[in-house]
């Protein structure tokens, strides 16, 4: 009877951890580019943390978890060439409140320094103005504005939203 008491003692502990655990998924986006080249991104929902991104020297080179994106075909961003095949998408902090989507060509491992050589820097477009992503969310968007009539890449992390045009 002891033992009994004390597992459900335990069991009642342990429960509110295992129920308010807060899940990451891996997700997986596929599109279809105008260019007809097919693109995948793979990625871990990681939590948003700002303090790292604002802290962040400028010319760094940041990625939250190593998503990556797929190329079945060449395409393109802005006239430069992207070469079909496995990308680390990162971003590059130019300065306080100035980003640009990147390209790192390869699946980079946790602790892999990358190489600038190997960067394709996408037409990008910053904003803070989009609402808060409590998790980093990855897409491949119609575009709007000057990217009207493309393929965009998101990344919706907190409050920082970068699209980079891809065709």
């Amino acid at each position: 009877m002891k033992t009994l008491s004390v597992l459900t003692a335990l069991a009642l502990l342990l429960a509110p951890g295992a129920v308010l655990a807060h899940p990451h998924f891996n997700k997986t986006v596929t599109a279809k580019l105008p260019s007809g080249a097919e693109a995948t991104i793979a990625y871990n929902t990681t939590p948003a943390n700002l303090t790292r991104a604002e802290n962040a020297p400028a010319g760094t080179f940041v990625t939250p978890r190593r998503p990556t994106l797929t190329l079945s075909a060449d395409a393109s961003s802005g006239g430069t060439m992207i070469p079909a095949g496995i990308y680390t998408i990162r971003v590059i902090k130019n300065g306080a409140g100035d980003w640009t989507m990147a390209l790192h060509k390869g699946k980079l491992s946790r602790g892999d320094e990358p190489s600038m050589d190997n960067v394709i820097k996408l037409d990008s477009m910053y904003s803070s103005n989009e609402g808060s992503a409590e998790h980093m969310l990855i897409d491949i968007t119609p575009g709007s504005g000057k990217f009207e009539g493309k393929a965009v890449l998101t990344l919706h992390f907190g409050t920082m939203f970068l699209a980079g045009a891809l065709s």
